[in-house]
């Protein structure tokens, strides 16, 4: 068994959050020899990092696990990712013979089972090179987890309680990732806005106080980094040092601000601690500071409650605003999430038709990919 060169796959679901973690865990499985496989079929071990954002995106997972044990039925399968916060139990009655491993939990398994497989010791490093497919444009997540919980949101329960990496150590990632030929990041966390480093440092020539303000600052100073983009920020604490930081010559002039809905009442369901009002203001000073700028935006149509005129509020604000592009979805309720709780009152053709109504409006004439 020790002779014999043992393949992987890794299938990703969900945000780029997800594909940066399946970058690190490709990474370390080819430090303990494994080889990546070309196709799902061809391999012996299949991970799924699987997302459960939506209802949707979870039965896709089902899916894919089911098609994958008729198409490969010898290999092994790991499921990862957001969809664990539903708990082992539950999941290991849907998917039987699947190994459920959680993020925090991946160091173990790997020392319990691939560094067996392969005869090769596993180091116990507290971060793994990272090794990226586009040698231009790298992923890089600076915090992790949230605490603002949302209602209909199951970020806090997937993945935690806010953790942000260092500043020190997310300077220095970088200064490595340029010097080796990439010239576009993306910083990721669920709101960057409130990253919250436990020391910043003193930032020559800066003049921000906000800690990820400074981090834009630091970032545009290296000198072999041409764009900083990321992902996300949130209306409720994004100050105007940030917005100041976001006019830096190399930050991106795309810009990504969920508003989630038009209609205070169902803002105020949703926990997301701003007006419809408040979000246009906002808006209003970011293109004042920066009027090259290009701003998306997350909605949710069919949330509880949502009426008719609720929802003409969301058309209004859109065509007050007028996105550059909206990630248009369809509520569906999520275990354990404060809106769970709640009566889901719209029907499903209704949200379709809402759905539609937004595409048609914002989206119908930018179908093109959006550039970073």
């Amino acid at each position: 068994m020790l002779n014999k060169l043992i393949t992987f796959f890794i299938k990703t679901f969900g945000c780029q959050a997800n594909l940066a973690d399946s970058e690190k865990i490709a990474s370390n499985l080819k430090e303990k020899g494994f080889k990546e496989a070309a196709k799902l079929e061809e391999a012996d071990w299949v991970v799924i990092n699987s997302c459960a954002v939506r209802e949707s995106a979870e039965n896709r997972v089902y899916g894919a696990v089911n098609r994958l044990k008729e198409k490969n039925p010898q290999a092994k399968i790991i499921l990862t990712g957001c969809l664990l916060y539903r708990g082992k139990r539950d999941l290991a009655q849907k998917m039987p013979g699947v190994y459920l491993v959680a993020k925090k939990e991946w160091p173990e398994f790997i020392e319990n089972n691939f560094g067996k497989l392969t005869g090769r010791p596993v180091e116990n490093r507290k971060r793994v090179l990272v090794k990226r497919e586009d040698g231009h444009y790298a992923l890089l997540p600076i915090m992790e987890g949230c605490n603002h919980f949302c209602t209909y949101c199951v970020v806090p329960y997937a993945r935690g309680r806010q953790t942000s990496r260092s500043f020190q150590e997310v300077i220095g990632e970088v200064q490595k990732i340029a010097s080796e030929g990439y010239q576009n990041i993306l910083l990721l966390g669920q709101n960057v806005n409130s990253y919250r480093p436990s020391k910043t440092g003193r930032v020559k020539g800066s003049k921000f106080k906000t800690p990820f303000a400074n981090l834009l600052f630091a970032l545009s100073e290296i000198k072999d980094l041409e764009k900083i983009a990321f992902l996300s920020s949130n209306p409720w604490d994004l100050n105007e040092e940030i917005i100041e930081a976001m006019a830096l010559p190399k930050v991106s002039r795309y810009f990504h601000l969920p508003v989630q809905s038009g209609d205070e009442e169902i803002l105020r369901r949703m926990n997301r601690g701003y007006t419809p009002l408040q979000y246009i203001k906002l808006v209003e000073k970011i293109r004042k500071r920066i009027p090259d700028i290009k701003i998306s935006t997350d909605i949710i149509v069919g949330f509880p409650g949502e009426g008719e005129e609720a929802f003409n509020h969301t058309v209004e604000l859109c065509q007050k605003v007028g996105f550059y592009k909206a990630y248009l979805a369809k509520y569906s309720p999520r275990p354990g999430t404060g809106a769970y709780q709640l009566e889901d009152n719209v029907l499903p053709f209704e949200k379709r038709r809402r759905w539609r109504v937004l595409e048609e409006l914002v989206n119908a004439k930018k179908r093109s990919i959006i550039e970073l």
